[in-house]
């Protein structure tokens, strides 16, 4: 078996693993029926699909076959760091770290700061355009998520609203 595109093949692999992952998971909970679906069926079916997408791109890449193999490069690190940071970051200036100290930064702020560093991730960096996306990002989740979802959660710093 020749492997025509690397990337693809490992790729597939990892999609397909997470799928499974997810799946065995979601058993562990509820699956309810179709028409009244417990908490497990969702990310139930989403294993199985992204399981299944990952067998095929897996599948394609063995079949076809593309220039040079398509090695697999190294790997991206600063982008890495910076989108794994940029969401740590987010989940403690929503909920903030009591265990230090720090307060609620809540939803608008942590927001810029997951923007902004993500953004770092990038070869370029253009401070205008993130601050444009930020604000963007900003009013589209606090329509969604606490006007129309209701959810409860703090959306400003606990220092400005406590």
């Amino acid at each position: 078996m020749k492997i025509g595109s690397q990337k693809d093949f490992v790729s597939g692999l990892m999609f397909s693993g997470l799928g499974i992952a997810f799946a065995w998971g979601a058993s562990n909970y509820s699956l309810g029926t179709g028409a009244r679906m417990g908490p497990g069926y969702f990310p139930l079916i989403l294993g199985i699909i992204l399981a299944f997408l990952g067998l095929c791109i897996t599948f394609f890449a063995v079949r076809n076959q593309a220039e040079g193999g398509d090695p697999v490069g190294g790997i991206a690190w600063k982008p890495l760091a910076c989108i794994i940071g940029s969401n740590l970051l987010f989940g403690v200036l929503l909920g903030g770290l009591p265990s230090i100290g720090l307060p609620s930064m809540g939803l608008m702020v942590g927001i810029y700061v997951l923007t902004i560093t993500a953004s770092l991730a990038a070869d370029t960096f253009k401070l205008k355009e993130v601050l444009i996306l930020a604000t963007i990002l900003a009013a589209l989740s606090y329509v969604a998520f606490v006007l129309l979802l209701k959810l409860q959660f703090p959306i400003w710093p606990a220092f400005i609203t406590g």
